[in-house]
């Protein structure tokens, strides 16, 4: 009872108040900003899934088999050609479209990010310790469902919204390990190069970066598939594809389309993890 009545002395701290505060300011100043971020990516995912549909199924099947023989290996190829046609004859092909068109856009611009700040914060170690580390702590250990809040408020239900949600939640990674890889660069390269009169953007063009690609393209691995698993969370609003479908199935309680959704989700999981894979390999041995 003592440790009771100490603990009510304690005031509450409205943090959840003071957030909903800074999204509700962000979205009455900076509304304009968002409907341009809005109009971006809503474009570049229409843009991906036109292309993607634009031409017939079976040719886009044959494209990615030939992709991964030459990325990868022809049991690769073999591998996406069977898994392909099965996403194709479970008449999933569209769902499937939608899904990959939202976790390009959304890894390319985690990507486009999320690099740059790994390679701030090497450069820049009390800034990557003091801030960038606290902060990718958090965002990586907040539920996912949360992210979807400020995005439904900030960019409504739909696919951009999911596609925020998707970013903020796959970033990470990318930022992890390319301020991993950079800091990783031995010391006595770095010297040589130094002393050769190479310039700061020379050292980070061609010292830091290559040494560190097969750590930084491990990070995009990683960036890739956390975006395909937001997939049927992001469905939660609006966001579409292979998510949707599962969430349908679930609702209703139905086990057949709800596996066939849910094995798509693994087919694509699997076949972009084997070719990320295998740039990561090519990078790392050239």
């Amino acid at each position: 009872m003592r440790t009771m009545r100490s603990l009510t002395v304690i005031p509450q701290i409205p943090i959840g108040d003071g957030f909903e505060a800074i999204v509700s300011f962000l979205e009455r100043y900076f509304g304009w900003l968002f409907e341009i971020v809005n109009v971006i990516i809503e474009t570049s995912v229409d843009s991906f899934e036109w292309v993607l549909l634009l031409l017939p199924p079976l040719a886009v099947i044959a494209i990615v088999a030939v992709l991964a023989w030459k990325l990868g290996s022809k049991w690769l190829a073999v591998g996406a050609f069977i898994g392909l046609s099965l996403i194709y004859s479970m008449d999933l092909w569209e769902s499937a479209v939608d899904t990959l068109a939202l976790v390009l856009v959304s890894s390319l611009i985690a990507l486009m990010i999320g690099i740059p700040i790994g390679i701030l914060a090497a450069k820049k170690q009390r800034f990557g310790d003091n801030i960038v580390r606290p902060v990718l702590d958090f965002m990586q250990t907040m539920p996912a469902f949360v992210y979807l809040i400020p995005a439904i408020i900030l960019f409504s239900r739909g696919a951009v919204a999911g596609s925020i949600a998707t970013i903020v939640f796959a970033m990470p990674p990318v930022v992890r390990l390319t301020n991993l890889g950079i800091r990783q660069v031995p010391s006595d390269v770095m010297e040589a190069a130094r002393s050769l009169g190479s310039t700061g953007k020379q050292l980070l063009l061609k010292i830091q970066l290559p040494i560190a690609l097969p750590t930084i393209f491990a990070g995009i691995n990683q960036t890739v598939m956390l975006a395909l698993s937001m997939v049927v969370i992001a469905s939660m609003i609006g966001a579409g594809g292979l998510g949707s479908d599962v969430r349908s199935a679930l609702s209703r309680v139905d086990i057949g389309p709800g596996f066939e959704a849910g094995l798509a989700v693994v087919i694509l999981a699997m076949l972009i993890d084997r070719i990320t894979q295998s740039l990561s390999e090519k990078n790392g041995n050239g």
